[in-house]
Parts: C-alpha cells; structure tokens; sequence
C-alpha cells in the first residue's frame, strides 16, 4: 500500500495489540478511539459512550456488539447503531485500513 492510500489516516496500533474477540482504546490527539477485533476485522468506534459517557472500549465485546461497563449499553461496532438501551443515541464509527502490521485510522479531528 502506498503512502496516498493512506491520506487522511492515523497509525495507531498494530495488530498483535488486539487480541482476536477484544477491544482496546487508543489516543488519537485529545479523543479517544476503540478498537475491535472481530474475527480478525479490525473496527473502530468512538471510546465514549452517549449514554453516560463510559468508556466502550472497557466493555466487553461480543461479536460485532460492544457493551458499556457503566450501564450496559451496546453498539454495534461496524455501524455504531444501538443494539440495547439505555443508550438512545448511536456513537461515531471510522474507518480503518491495515498495512502489514499496523491499524491506521480515519480520524477526522
């Protein structure tokens, strides 16, 4: 992959930092992104939750849903849409692109 592919995306991880069936949350400037692997597919969804701002990315994944910590809220982690309450409102999802080993990340900041 060359670099042009790349335009617009931010290295954040390799692959070996997320097990296969985990998330892990990242930094990326002042925000915070979690990534998901699923099956070997790598997501990234927006580490705070919009119920009550919990951290996604200590949830705990099952397949393609991740659950918050605080109150149980789930996501879908390809599209970021609720799959349970008390979360009404969906949280942002980006893009990701693998290049050998490493996770790059859409981040529009």
């Amino acid at each position: 992959m060359t670099d042009n592919n790349l335009e617009g995306f931010v290295k954040v991880a390799r692959l070996q930092d997320i097990p296969a069936g985990q998330a892990r949350t990242f930094e990326i400037g002042d925000d915070s992104v979690a990534l998901c692997n699923v099956e070997g597919v790598i997501y990234a969804i927006n580490n705070i939750c919009s119920h009550d701002d919990g951290p996604l990315g200590d949830g705990t994944l099952d397949a393609y849903e991740i659950e918050c910590p605080r109150h149980g809220a789930r996501f879908d982690v390809r599209s970021g849409a609720v799959t349970a309450m008390p979360a009404a409102v969906g949280v942002d999802t980006f893009e990701t692109i693998i290049n050998g080993d490493d996770i790059y990340v859409k981040f529009d900041q």
